[in-house]
């Protein structure tokens, strides 16, 4: 594995802007428009936690919802855009936090002393605990087309800090991109079966350290 050309680094102090243009927005609507969303994401998320992800069609978030289902498809084209639509809100927050929000997570405020390392751990503890609090929703929204976890607007700001916190590798891009990959959901729900939350939390902190060091 390649070191750090580099060694151990300072942090990025300061959000980047081509970071803060891969944040998460809220979409802008109408009064109208932005309570039916609401009606469709409350009915899906009581309807997901009642009978879980894969048990539940779009026809009955529909009817939950009181929408029509040519409405909600038009609106989300399939179960894995109302799943990715429940998943922003919580997506936004961590987003936040990481450009904003105190250290070792965000970058604190000016003059903090932190380093890449720490917030790589950080990140992967963070973006850990989201992914196993809603670990279906996720792997719902990656898994429905081939290559749909890539589209997600939310894995490109992942990808780009991860790549800025490993700036001293001799290709950080690459590395972002593998240890994404051990962040999946797919592959987190398949591996957590056989290794628990703490053996899986324990091998990322290593690979994090493996990769600024």
């Amino acid at each position: 594995m390649p070191r750090n050309v580099s060694g151990p680094q300072s942090a990025y102090a300061t959000s980047p802007a081509e970071l803060l243009e891969l944040r998460t927005s809220p979409p802008r609507e109408r009064a109208d428009a932005a309570r039916n969303r609401a009606a469709v994401l409350e009915a899906a998320a009581v309807l997901f936690r009642e009978r879980g992800v894969e048990a539940v069609s779009m026809d009955a978030v529909a009817a939950a919802a009181g929408v029509g289902k040519g409405t909600l498809f038009r609106r989300f084209g399939d179960k894995a855009g109302l799943a990715t639509a429940l998943l922003d809100e919580q997506e936004r927050d961590l987003q936040e936090a990481i450009l904003f929000g105190p250290a070792p997570l965000g970058p604190g405020p000016s003059g903090t002393a932190v380093t890449s390392q720490e917030r790589l751990r950080a990140f992967v503890e963070a973006y850990l605990d989201h992914l196993l609090g809603h670990l279906d929703l996720v792997r719902v929204s990656e898994t429905a087309a081939p290559g749909a976890r890539y589209r997600i607007g939310a894995y490109r700001f992942w990808r780009r800090h991860v790549a800025l916190l490993l700036a001293g590798r001799a290709d950080p891009v690459a590395d972002a991109h593998l240890l994404l990959a051990a962040l999946a959901a797919e592959h987190v729900a398949a591996v957590r079966v056989e290794l628990g939350d703490e053996r899986l939390r324990g091998s990322l902190r290593g690979l994090v350290d493996a990769l600024t060091s």
